[in-house]
């Protein structure tokens, strides 16, 4: 795939990087990638995903934007109150760089989409924000041999992991079953933390598409932002994980 002269320009940064250069380019130009949810975490991904030159993004999102959403979900502004998410994050990124085809589904994931929702996409941004929809991505990613990346925040804290299906620790490993919903109004979280987990996300799904780096598989990343400070925790897969172990 040869760049033209504004592309050249566009992506130079990457041209740059030995290992990106222009080949790498052309991977992210041809890659696929769906995002699920496009609120805090899936705003900053999104963007960054978008700006680095993807050709197709997924967008899915049942949720309409509240005043609430403002502080932490950059994907959106006052104007867009009431409106879809997917509309307004569609707009968003593909006014970022019209290069990247930005596919918006207003709906949720389910055991009867998952299927045909993941087929074509090459990776999978885990963006959601309660513990059913996180199962739900394992599991269906794990169906469909699908990588993926995990996150979760909470107030000041946030954790991130990438999972290769099959082949590497899963979030049952980590987590056999969905716990209860705790009681009272959200905690947080602060604007800012979902969108350093965020990023890392895109950096993730950069990585696998271009097969730079090593990616953030059988560990854990965790961020307490009261500390600034980062933890990586090993995990092994779990024999007996319901999902990919000898359970199933």
């Amino acid at each position: 795939m040869s760049l033209t002269e504004f592309q050249q320009q566009r992506y130079a940064r990457h041209l740059t990087l030995p290992e990106l250069g222009a080949a790498g380019q052309a991977k992210l130009l041809a890659a696929r990638v769906l995002l699920i949810g496009v609120g805090g975490l899936g705003s900053p991904a999104g963007f960054y995903l978008a700006a680095a030159g993807l050709g197709t993004l997924g967008v899915l999102d049942g949720d309409v934007l509240e005043a609430s959403n403002l502080q932490r979900q950059i994907a959106h502004t006052t104007a867009d109150l009431g409106l879809r998410k997917v509309a307004s994050a569609q707009r968003a990124f593909q006014a970022l760089n019209p290069d990247c085809h930005v596919v918006a589904s207003a709906g949720r994931l389910t055991t009867a989409n998952a299927s045909q929702l993941l087929a074509g996409y090459d990776f999978v941004v885990d963006a959601t924000d309660n513990f059913d929809s996180k199962f739900l991505i394992a599991d269906a990613c794990h169906a469909a041999g699908k990588p993926y990346s995990h996150a979760g925040i909470l107030a000041f804290f946030g954790q991130t992991m990438t999972v290769l299906p099959g082949r590497t620790a899963c979030y049952r490993c980590l987590f056999d079953a969905p716990p209860e919903s705790p009681a009272g109004p959200p905690r947080g979280p602060v604007g800012a933390v979902p969108g350093v987990i965020g990023s890392l996300q895109a950096l993730e799904a950069i990585k696998f598409v271009t097969g730079c780096g090593e990616l953030l598989t059988n560990r854990l990343l965790t961020f307490d932002a009261l500390k600034t400070q980062f933890r990586t925790v090993a995990v092994r897969r779990n024999p007996r994980c319901r999902l990919c172990g000898g359970a199933r």
